[in-house]
C-alpha cells in the first residue's frame, strides 16, 4: 500500500475484546496488542484522552510491537478544552472544592504544567522506540473558527513539539465555503496535519470530508454514518459497519490522497463487536488490490 497505514481507534475496548476477534489464548493486554500488531501497523491510542497513563505503560506498548508499528496518541481531554472528570487528574494536582468536572482555569498553573510533563513522559518512550506517529488534538465541537481559536490551536500544538501533530476540528465554521481554504492554509503554515473525518452529513454538527493533506502524515478517521449521530449515546453514534461500495470509494480517494505526501494514516473509529478491525482489514485488502475501472460515485 505504499505509504498508507491502516488501523483502528483502540485495540482493547470491551466490545472488541468480548467479540471473539481475539483468539482465546490472547486474553491479556500484552497478548492482545501483540495479536493486533500481526494484522495492522497502526493504532490510535484513545485511552490517553481519558487519563494520562504511567510511562511504564507506554514502554510496554513499544516492547510488545514490532519495528515499523506506529501509535497515534490522542491528547488528554483537558489540554484541548474539554471539561474533564476530576477523577482523571491525580489527586495531588486537583484543586480544593470537589468539583466533578474541571477545566484548565480550575487548576493551579504548576499542576497544569505537571500534567503536560506526565503526557510527554508517555510520548517519549514511543518516540525513542520509533513508534510514535502523531499527537492527535481533537478540539471540542464548540470551538468556532476565529483568530483566538487559531492562537489556542497553535499554543496547544507547540506544547506537543517536537512530535508531529494532527488537528481535528469539529465545528462546521472551519469548513464553510468561504473559509475552508483559510483553514487549510492555516494548518499547512503551522505544519499541522488536517484530520479528515468521514461522518454523517446533513446534521448541525457535520463537517465535510475535505480530502486535502496539509502536513505529513495525512490522517483520515472513519466515524461511520449512524442514524443516531445526533440522538444516540456514544456507542450508538459510532455503531456502524461500512458497505463495500463505501469502502471502495474511500480506497480510491485514499490512493489519490497518498500521492500528496509521504504517509497516510487511515483509522476506523466505529464500534459494535469486531466491526472496526474487520472493516480495516477489508479496506486494506481493497488498497492492496489493483484498482479496476473508474472511481465509484
Amino acid at each position: 500500500m505504499g505509504g498508507i497505514r491502516i488501523g483502528t481507534s483502540g485495540w482493547a475496548d470491551r466490545e472488541l475484546t468480548s467479540s471473539g476477534w481475539y483468539p482465546r489464548e490472547f486474553n491479556d493486554p500484552a497478548g492482545r496488542l501483540a495479536y493486533y500488531a500481526r494484522h495492522f501497523d497502526l493504532v490510535e491510542v484513545d485511552t490517553t484522552y481519558y487519563g494520562i497513563p504511567a510511562p511504564e505503560t507506554a514502554r510496554a506498548w513499544a516492547e510488545r510491537t514490532p519495528d515499523g508499528f506506529t501509535f497515534n496518541v490522542k491528547a488528554f481531554s483537558l489540554f484541548t478544552g474539554h471539561p474533564t472528570p476530576a477523577s482523571a487528574i491525580p489527586a495531588a494536582l486537583r484543586p480544593a472544592g470537589g468539583a466533578a468536572r474541571l477545566r484548565r482555569r480550575d487548576l493551579d498553573p504548576d499542576a497544569y504544567e505537571r500534567l503536560w510533563d506526565g503526557f510527554h513522559d508517555v510520548l517519549t518512550p514511543l518516540a525513542d522506540a520509533g513508534r510514535l506517529g502523531v499527537v492527535l488534538l481533537q478540539f471540542p465541537p464548540w470551538l468556532t473558527r476565529g483568530e483566538r481559536a487559531k492562537e489556542r490551536i497553535i499554543a496547544t500544538a507547540d506544547r506537543c513539539r517536537p512530535h508531529r501533530v494532527a488537528v481535528e476540528l469539529r465545528h462546521p465554521s472551519w469548513f464553510a465555503e468561504d473559509d475552508v481554504l483559510d483553514t487549510l492554509l492555516f494548518l499547512q503554515a503551522h505544519d499541522l496535519s488536517h484530520v479528515i473525518v468521514d461522518m454523517p452529513q446533513g446534521t448541525p454538527s457535520s463537517v465535510p470530508p475535505i480530502t486535502v493533506s496539509t502536513a505529513d502524515p495525512a490522517v483520515v478517521r472513519f466515524h461511520g454514518h449512524s442514524d443516531a449521530w445526533e440522538s444516540g449515546d456514544k456507542r450508538e453514534k459510532f455503531r456502524y459497519e461500512y458497505g463495500d461500495e463505501e469502502l471502495a470509494e474511500w480506497a480510491s480517494r485514499l490512493r489519490e490522497l497518498a500521492g500528496e505526501g509521504d504517509e497516510l494514516h487511515a483509522l476506523i473509529n466505529t464500534c459494535c463487536g469486531d466491526t472496526a478491525p474487520r472493516t480495516a482489514l477489508r479496506l486494506a485488502a481493497m488498497l492492496t488490490s489493483a484498482p479496476t475501472g473508474p472511481r465509484p460515485r
